[in-house]
């Protein structure tokens, strides 16, 4: 029997690693996530995805690579040779800097830390979107980075799927899921965070009010359900 979908919605399940739950740099309150987010893989999306990040071993982002120690800051610059393939002024580089944290060495290829913590249903339902794969460009978002240099092909699948309505679920609230939620906001979504599938590292809630001021809606899992159901389903 064919499980009937709810035309033109997709879940974005951002980043529900093994170092962001349970290692290196484990989000608070992140082990509480599975239940309420299998609950919500489990509602009629037409469309799913989960984005991992990627990281090459040496990233730029890690306190290792710079000899330095875990949550020191450092300005980091949008490499060179990404700036010349897209075509932009190297010239204008030393006036794109980014303050940046140093974390401690996670979600590198190839490791345990990497993968999407046991017991989430993600299945062959989803597609995976891997960012932060460059040595010299963090992701935070999974549509692109911040100097707006590498894109993830999530945009174009989005559209390719017909999909109007983005529910975005994962960690950090205050990082990733933000940076995510916005992008998607900006590309024209209906974009909505549910707060029952969400943890964050630090920010109290400010996060929330920054994303509603992007026109993000902030939702729980009761709305969501009501949401899901109260449209007319496909088959």
């Amino acid at each position: 029997m064919t499980v009937p979908v709810v035309d033109g919605t997709a879940l974005l399940i951002i980043d529900m690693q093994v170092d962001f739950v349970t290692g290196s740099l484990a989000v608070p309150g992140a082990t509480e996530l599975l239940e309420p987010i299998n609950e919500i893989i489990d509602l009629p999306f037409s469309y799913r995805v989960a984005s991992k990040d990627f990281h090459p071993p040496e990233h730029i982002t890690f306190a290792s690579t710079h000899g330095r120690q875990p949550w020191d800051k450092i300005t980091i610059y949008p490499p060179e040779y990404l700036v010349r393939k897209n075509g932009g002024d190297v010239e204008d580089i030393e006036r794109r800097g980014l303050r940046q944290t140093l974390w401690p060495d996670y979600c590198i290829q190839g490791t345990p830390g990497v993968e999407l913590i046991p017991g989430l249903k993600v299945d062959d339902r989803f597609d995976i979107v891997l960012k932060s794969t460059d040595p010299g460009i963090e992701s935070y978002s999974a549509f692109k980075d911040p100097w707006d240099l590498v894109h993830t092909d999530l945009e174009n699948k989005l559209h390719q799927h017909k999909v109007k309505d983005v529910y975005v679920v994962g960690v950090a609230g205050e990082c990733c899921v933000k940076a995510t939620a916005i992008d998607a906001a900006k590309a024209g979504f209906n974009t909505y965070v549910v707060t029952d599938g969400v943890r964050s590292a630090r920010d109290g809630g400010k996060e929330y009010e920054e994303m509603k001021a992007i026109g993000v809606g902030i939702i729980d899992l009761v709305v969501l359900k009501q949401r899901m159901q109260n449209v007319t389903p496909s088959i």
